[in-house]
C-alpha cells in the first residue's frame, strides 16, 4: 500500500525507517521553529478562485534554464538517499526523469554524480563553496564534465546548524556509505565519511565561513553553466546575487535546518520576487506538501518550487516507484487546483488569486 498524498507519505516512511535516519531527515535546528513555520505559513494564505473559466484544457509546463518541465516542481538537493533505500539517488533520478522534472543533486549524495546523470534526468548540482578555491573548482569541473546543467551554490551554510535530534541520536553514516562526490577532494574527508563519523566531524572541511560576494562573482564568471544562489531570504541579497551574475535565486532556509527563528520561505518570497524584478529565476522550497501550496507559491511570484523531504519519504515507501508517486501526486493536485482556481496555464496564476489572512 502506498500513501495517497505527501503528508501521509511521511507517516508511511516513519514506520519503515530506523529512528536515527528518520530523525536525521525530518529534524530542524534548535527548537525547530522555522521547520514548523515553513508549513504553517501556507495555511495563512487564502485562495480566491475565479469561476466560469473554460478550464477543460490545462498545461502546467514551463521552461527553466532551457529545460522543459511538465510541472514547476523540482527535486531539491537532499543528502544521503541511500539511507532511505539501497538504490538511493539512482532511484530518485529515474523517477524525476520519468516525471519530466529536474533533479538538484546534493554534494552529500551517496551516489557518484556520473552515475546519477546517466539515469537520464536533467541534473543540476548543489555546491558548497570550499575555503580552498581549488577544491571548489575541481568539484565544479567534475560535475559539469559529468553533464550537470546548472550549479546551485548554497549560501546559508558558513557552519552547520545545530540539530539536537542528531546529537541525541549520535547520527553517523553507516559503514559502507560515504559522499563519493567529495571523497576524492579531501583525504581526511574521505576517511571520516567512509568510517561513519558524525556529520559535522566528517564534513566540516567542505564549508567556507568566509564566502563573500566577490567570490560568488568569480564563481559565476568562471562557470560555463548557469549559477543559482540557494539560501536567500532577503530582497537585498537576492538583488545582489543577480548583479553578481547569478541566473536566479532559491528562497530557502535549508528546510529549517540552519538558523532557527527565520520567517517561513513563503513569507519571504514576495520581497525576493520584487527585488529580482524578472532578471532571473526565483525558486522556493520549504513546507510544500500540497498542490495548493504550489499554486500559492506561483501566485506570489515563484517560477517553480522544490520539494526536499517528500522525495525521501517516497524513497522509503517504495524506491523509484515511491518517488515517482510523490511527483505524480503533487502534479495532479496542482492540475486540479489550477482548474478549481480558474487557471489554464501558469501565466494565469497571478497575485490576485491569493490573500494573506494577516500581513507576513
Amino acid at each position: 500500500m502506498l500513501p495517497q498524498n505527501l503528508i501521509e507519505a511521511e507517516t508511511f516512511a516513519r514506520a519503515r525507517l530506523a529512528r536515527v535516519v528518520y530523525d536525521y531527515y525530518r529534524s530542524g535546528a534548535w527548537d525547530e521553529t522555522s521547520l514548523r513555520r515553513n508549513r504553517e505559513a501556507f495555511e495563512q494564505i487564502d485562495l480566491w478562485p475565479r469561476v466560469l473559466v473554460d478550464v477543460s484544457s490545462r498545461d502546467a509546463g514551463t521552461t527553466l534554464l532551457g529545460t522543459r518541465v511538465s510541472a514547476p516542481i523540482l527535486a531539491a538537493p537532499t543528502a544521503f538517499h541511500r539511507l532511505a533505500h539501497p538504490d538511493g539517488e539512482v532511484a530518485t533520478a529515474r523517477a524525476v526523469a520519468a516525471a519530466g522534472s529536474i533533479m538538484v543533486l546534493s554534494s552529500l549524495s551517496t551516489t557518484a554524480v556520473e552515475e546519477v546523470v546517466a539515469q537520464g534526468a536533467t541534473v543540476w548540482f548543489q555546491l558548497y563553496a570550499n575555503k580552498d578555491p581549488g577544491i571548489t573548482q575541481a568539484l565544479t569541473d567534475r560535475v559539469i564534465a559529468a553533464g550537470c546543467k546548472a550549479l546551485m551554490l548554497t549560501a546559508d551554510t558558513p557552519v552547520w546548524g545545530t540539530r539536537e535530534r542528531d546529537q541525541r541520536n549520535g547520527f553517523r553514516l553507516p559503514h559502507g556509505l560515504g559522499a563519493p562526490n567529495l571523497a576524492s577532494l579531501d583525504p581526511v574527508g574521505e576517511l571520516k565519511s567512509r568510517t561513519g563519523s558524525a556529520m559535522c566531524g566528517a564534513f566540516d572541511w567542505m564549508l567556507h565561513p568566509a564566502l563573500s560576494w566577490q567570490e560568488l562573482e568569480r564563481i559565476c564568471a568562471r562557470s560555463p553553466v548557469p549559477v543559482l544562489l540557494k539560501g536567500v531570504m532577503r530582497g537585498d541579497d537576492s538583488a545582489r546575487a543577480i548583479e553578481c551574475g547569478c541566473a536566479g535565486v532559491v528562497v530557502s532556509n535549508h528546510g529549517g535546518r540552519q538558523l532557527d527563528g527565520t520567517p517561513a520561505t513563503i513569507e519571504s518570497l514576495p520581497k525576493v520576487v520584487e527585488a529580482v524584478a524578472g532578471r532571473g529565476l526565483v525558486l522556493v522550497d520549504g513546507g510544500v506538501r500540497r498542490g495548493t501550496d504550489v499554486l500559492k507559491a506561483l501566485a506570489l511570484g515563484a517560477d517553480a518550487v522544490q520539494i526536499g523531504r517528500p522525495q525521501l519519504w517516497g524513497l522509503a515507501c517504495g524506491g523509484e516507484e515511491g518517488v515517482r508517486l510523490i511527483f505524480d501526486q503533487l502534479a495532479r493536485e496542482l492540475d486540479i487546483s489550477m482548474a478549481l482556481a480558474g487557471c489554464r496555464s501558469l501565466t494565469e496564476i497571478t497575485a490576485d488569486l491569493v490573500r494573506w489572512r494577516s500581513a507576513p
